[in-house]
């Protein structure tokens, strides 16, 4: 008789769990952006453009630092202390914020802030790469991360509603409740990896979860490997026969990917504000691009399931340097909440893609690694991006910015494209078939089975 097969029903908790922290992931990196008109305008602050674009990257920085840092030590230290801890800062770097004296103790709340957002991503990729339903693992990361552009839309609602009569820190102090509300849940609801606990010697333990999730035994081979030494080996992994030319390509892919995500989230109504909007309908822009990007996880998630991340990543970094374009001209205020909707589809879900189609690269006991990696190095694109914004709207000239972010689409769609020839011509002959998903259901190299185990389609 066949085991039960994993549904999404079977483990609803542990994505719900997820969906929660990213939805406060995207409310804190979006709040900064939504009170941006509010925090220039603010004279005894001391912000300017350059300043405002310079703590932004101060923020991608600490993204940095954490994604780097938190998907190296998760799937060695494990999933659940590493997500408690990474809502915990970034919950006090909005405190930090709300208290601020000045700028620069401002900027220091916000790179407390970044280390607690960019650790959190790539932990809540490898669960949910762990636990989506077989062939179901894109779908199930583009439901988790339209949570990140609720939260997006959050941010802005609370920055229209609250920013122009109580002032932009009553909107920082909103950024505590993730490590009143999430913290306690997820500490008594989220599992462990039942790897991570194979490898702390808790082989009862990791045979319960797998049970109750219906996951796969773990076995030896799958287990992180512990200590100081186990993580030089997952990182050096990384570039092993078969990987060393699409780990670079992955990073510029995401690297691109998030200069645009952080650089529009960050300036989008600054620029809308400099080609002529109205200050309210510029904040408006960033509730609209964040709907659009909910949208777009759905849509890109079951294409991705179907034709492969790359592929739909790909189109979707060309769409997005279209509608980067477009808002290039002078448009009727319908028609450019319209386009900038339709840029929000492509925009946000061609990043997810290509963490999507990260897991088909990396093992099961590299995975948390090689996502911690991709995000991390992707995040010196989100450095960039802030800091590249604000030197564009202090020059005045918002048309530049647009084009600079459809130069950004651009460079991720032959970044990620050339991954599967990356694959092909770098691979051992027992290698190249480790590869599912990576090009699509049609033509695929492996057994449904590899596919299983190695492959969520999907993003970061």
């Amino acid at each position: 008789m066949n085991p039960p097969q994993r549904t999404f029903r079977s483990v609803a908790p542990v994505l719900a769990l997820c969906w929660l922290v990213v939805f406060f992931d995207g409310m804190d990196v979006n709040i900064y952006g939504a009170v941006m008109p509010h925090l220039l305008d603010d004279e005894g602050f001391g912000f300017s453009t350059s300043t405002a674009g310079t703590i932004g990257s101060w923020t991608t920085f600490g993204m940095l630092i954490g994604a780097l840092g938190c998907g190296t030590l998760t799937d060695w230290a494990g999933r659940k202390p590493m997500v408690t801890g990474s809502v915990v800062l970034f919950s006090l770097g909005s405190a930090l914020c709300a208290l601020a004296p000045s700028a620069a103790f401002f900027g220091a709340g916000r790179f407390v802030s970044g280390l607690g957002l960019g650790g959190l991503m790539p932990i809540g990729l490898a669960i949910v790469a762990e636990f989506a339903p077989p062939r179901r693992a894109a779908l199930a990361t583009g439901l988790m991360m339209t949570s990140y552009h609720a939260g997006g839309m959050a941010a802005t609602g609370l920055g229209l509603a609250l920013g122009p009569d109580h002032g932009w820190r009553v909107v920082f102090w909103f950024g505590v409740i993730p490590a009143l509300v999430a913290v306690p849940l997820v500490l008594k609801w989220l599992p462990e990896s039942p790897g991570v606990l194979l490898t702390k010697g808790r082989a009862g333990e990791a045979e319960a979860v797998a049970a109750r999730y219906r996951l796969p035994s773990p076995t030896p081979a799958e287990a992180p490997a512990a200590g100081a030494r186990g993580r030089f080996t997952a990182v050096a992994a990384l570039f092993a026969p078969g990987r060393r030319l699409a780990t670079p390509l992955l990073w510029t892919a995401s690297f691109a990917g998030l200069l645009l995500v952080y650089g529009v989230s960050t300036w989008l109504p600054e620029l809308m504000r400099a080609s002529g909007y109205s200050l309210s309908s510029s904040v408006t822009f960033l509730m609209v691009i964040n709907a659009g990007g909910i949208v777009g996880m759905l849509v890109a998630g079951r294409t991705a399931d179907r034709f492969g991340a790359v592929k739909v990543s790909a189109v979707w970094f060309l769409l997005t340097a279209c509608g980067a374009f477009l808002l290039k001209a002078e448009l009727p205020l319908g028609v450019a909440y319209a386009i900038v909707f339709v840029t929000g589809i492509w925009l946000f879900s061609a990043q997810v893609m290509v963490y999507a189609a990260t897991p088909s690269v990396y093992g099961p006991a590299e995975r948390a690694t090689g996502l911690g990696w991709v995000t991390g190095v992707g995040r010196t694109g989100a450095v960039v991006g802030p800091w590249l914004g604000g030197a564009v709207v202090a020059g005045g000239d918002a048309s530049l910015g647009f084009t600079t972010f459809a130069v950004a689409a651009v460079l991720g769609a032959a970044a990620i494209s050339l991954v599967p020839l990356a694959r092909g011509n770098d691979s051992d002959p027992g290698t190249v078939g480790a590869v599912p998903g990576v090009l699509g259901h049609r033509g695929e190299r492996s057994s449904p089975s590899t596919r299983t185990i190695l492959l969520p389609t999907h993003y970061s």
